[in-house]
C-alpha cells in the first residue's frame, strides 16, 4: 500500500528503475508503492477475517439514506485488494458482473503512484463502481478538491467507511509522529467507520534495514519517532483518545501478524446502532489485547 511522499518528482522513473529489486526486497519501497504488492500479501488473507455481511450489518438495506454505501480506500496500490473487498462485501464470484449491485457500494480508491493507479484502472472489472485516482493524501488542498468532487456526486459530505490497509507505517516513516496523527485525524473527519490494518513495529525496522541493504537513504523520521512499540495499540489510543472514534471490533490477525481494527465515529452512536452480534464479537476479541492500561 502506497503512502504520500514529500517529493513526487521523478517518482515514476524511480519506480520503474527499481521495480525488480523492490520485488525481491519487498520492504524496501520507501513509500509502500510496491509493483507487485498482492504477490506477497494476497487479499484472501484479509478477506477470510472479515465477515462478508459486514457492510450489510453496518448499513442495513432497509435504510435508503445509506445507498449507495460510499467507501474510501487510501493507499489502494494497483487495486487488487480494492476489487477483492468489493466482491467480498457484495458476495460476487469470479467472473460475475455487477448491474444493479453497483448501486449498493461505490469505492473511491486513491494511491500516490500514478503507474499503479493506471494499472488499477485498466484491470478493474467493475469500472462503474470503483473509481481510481492519483492522490497524495497528505496534500490538503488536492485531497479536499478530489474527495469533495466525488462525494458531491452523491450529495454527501463524508464517506460511510474508510479502508486504511497497511498504510500507517509509510505515513509515519515519511511524515513523522505529527504526520501520523494528522493523517488519522483526516481519515476520522472523512469517514463514519474506519477499517485499519496497522503495521507492527518490526515492519518499521525491516523497512529501514532493507533500504540500507539496497544502498538507499534512510527514512528521515525513523530514529526520532516517539510513537513506537505496540503500534496497533498506539493507533487505537490515537483514534479513541484524540480523534473521537470508538473501537468496535478487532477481527483478528493476518498471517503476517497485522490486526484488522474497525472503528466508528462516536457521533454516530445515537443514530446508527451497531449489531449486537458484532459488538459482542468485538468485546471478546479486544478484551485482552487493546484495553490494557
Amino acid at each position: 500500500m502506497a503512502a504520500p511522499r514529500k517529493q513526487t518528482t521523478g517518482g515514476v522513473e524511480e519506480a520503474a528503475a527499481e521495480e525488480e529489486p523492490r520485488i525481491l526486497e519487498p520492504g524496501a519501497a520507501p513509500f509502500g508503492n510496491f509493483p507487485q504488492y498482492s504477490r506477497f500479501h494476497p487479499p484472501e488473507q484479509r478477506l477470510h477475517l472479515l465477515p462478508a455481511e459486514l457492510l450489510r450489518q453496518l448499513f442495513p438495506p432497509e435504510s435508503p439514506d445509506t445507498r449507495p454505501i460510499l467507501g474510501l480506500d487510501v493507499g489502494c496500490n494497483s487495486g487488487e485488494l480494492s476489487v477483492a473487498l468489493y466482491k467480498h462485501f457484495l458476495s460476487l464470484h469470479d467472473g460475475e458482473t455487477c448491474s444493479d449491485v453497483s448501486r449498493e457500494l461505490r469505492l473511491l480508491c486513491c494511491d500516490i503512484d500514478p503507474v499503479l493507479v493506471e494499472r488499477a484502472e485498466k484491470e478493474c472489472p467493475f469500472p462503474d463502481a470503483l473509481t481510481f485516482i492519483t492522490l497524495d493524501f497528505m496534500n490538503q488542498r488536492t485531497r479536499k478538491v478530489l474527495l469533495s468532487s466525488f462525494l458531491s456526486q452523491f450529495g454527501r459530505s463524508i464517506f460511510d467507511i474508510g479502508f486504511c490497509m497497511s498504510v500507517t507505517m509509510w505515513i509515519h516513516l515519511n511524515h513523522g509522529d505529527r504526520g501520523l496523527w494528522e493523517f488519522l485525524a483526516h481519515l476520522c473527519s472523512l469517514c463514519r467507520y474506519l477499517l485499519v490494518e496497522p503495521q507492527p513495529w518490526k515492519c518499521y525496522r525491516a523497512a529501514a534495514r532493507r533500504l540500507r541493504k539496497l544502498g538507499l537513504h534512510n527514512f528521515d523520521h525513523f530514529h526520532s519517532l516517539a510513537i513506537r512499540g505496540d503500534m496497533a495499540n498506539q493507533i487505537v489510543q490515537i483514534l479513541t483518545q484524540d480523534h473521537g472514534m470508538e473501537l468496535v471490533c478487532c477481527f483478528g490477525n493476518t498471517s503476517w501478524d497485522r490486526s484488522l481494527l474497525l472503528f466508528r465515529a462516536k457521533q454516530t452512536i445515537e443514530t446508527h446502532l451497531i449489531p449486537e452480534s458484532l459488538m459482542e464479537e468485538g468485546k471478546e476479541r479486544n478484551r485482552l489485547r487493546f484495553w490494557r492500561q
